[in-house]
């Protein structure tokens, strides 16, 4: 089967494989079965975790990694970074099928083994985050990104009608930016968690709980969110740095001092990008700026 020379078109066309069987390929997977997409074989190391995976699927046979290559026109390995580039070079491909994984900072150049023998190679990466439950994580896909990158124009065509089919937005990537593209996904996730960590820290330093600071600051973070979506990274930016009180800033910092300089610091440096943030907007003058800057930047026994 060769994904260039179907007399079928679109992707029902495809006899679809997943080569690493944990949290992604698992919502991956019961996600395109949903959407009339069933996936055929499931490979892995682990035989035990391709039986749980391909148990959870309608006619799916578990098998070896090898056997998903031979039988599948478009592959999607979901192993861990690490193994992509061993996945590829231990495998046998064949000439016209799809060899795509599925990280979003690994280079798509890591498949180029695959490429040689004359597969179609690319990446597919859903901006999103897979946990324990697969069908949960079927149910956060729809409206979320898929970041693609595919030299071959047919691979980028399929792909795209792939995103699309999950209720996806498919996004082209150009060669080279993986890593910034999906770094860009830490400041919206992984630092999220960072930040409301140092927030429940401060709560903890009066005797609150974590679930108590969690209760209070959560509805927060959720109008954060919806103001956001509203008015944009800018224009939707609240507190003390965006209307330009210096004051509040200033007592921010002897507070944060006070429990930890290192937590003080992290707040100055996020703020100094809240002011350049800020006047973006037109919201503060200069003077305005200055000001903040300049209580950001002062010894804190001059902010007495």
């Amino acid at each position: 089967m060769n994904l260039v020379s179907k007399h079928r078109s679109g992707p029902e066309a495809l006899v679809l494989g997943f080569i690493g069987a944990g949290r992604l390929a698992r919502a991956m997977a019961l996600a395109l079965q949903q959407a009339g997409l069933p996936v055929a074989r499931v490979g892995s190391r682990s035989a035990e975790g391709a039986r749980a995976t391909a148990a959870m699927l309608q006619d799916c046979l578990p098998c070896d990694p090898q056997d998903v290559a031979d039988h599948c026109d478009l592959v999607f390995i979901t192993t861990p970074d690490a193994a992509i580039a061993r996945v590829a070079e231990s495998l046998s491909w064949h000439t016209g099928q799809g060899v795509v994984h599925c990280s979003g900072a690994t280079p798509v150049a890591v498949l180029q083994p695959a490429a040689a023998a004359g597969a179609l190679i690319g990446g597919f990466h859903p901006m999103q985050a897979f946990g324990a439950d697969p069908q949960a994580a079927v149910r956060s896909l729809p409206g979320c990104t898929v970041a693609i990158e595919a030299a071959e124009p047919l691979l980028d065509i399929r792909l795209h009608e792939l995103a699309q089919r999950l209720g996806c937005a498919g996004l082209t990537l150009p060669p080279g930016v993986r890593a910034r593209y999906h770094a860009s996904g830490g400041y919206a996730s992984q630092h999220v968690h960072v930040l409301l960590a140092e927030a429940v820290r401060l709560w903890q330093s009066w005797g609150a709980t974590e679930q108590q600071a969690l209760d209070a600051l959560l509805p927060l973070l959720r109008g954060t969110l919806a103001s956001l979506a509203r008015s944009g990274v800018a224009d939707g930016m609240p507190g003390p740095i965006s209307r330009g009180d210096a004051g509040t800033v200033r007592q921010h910092r002897q507070a944060l001092q006070a429990v930890d300089p290192d937590m003080r610091d992290l707040y100055d440096r996020l703020c100094v990008r809240g002011v350049a943030l800020a006047r973006t907007t037109g919201r503060l003058d200069a003077a305005q700026a200055r000001l903040l800057e300049q209580t950001l930047d002062a010894p804190l026994d001059q902010n007495e």
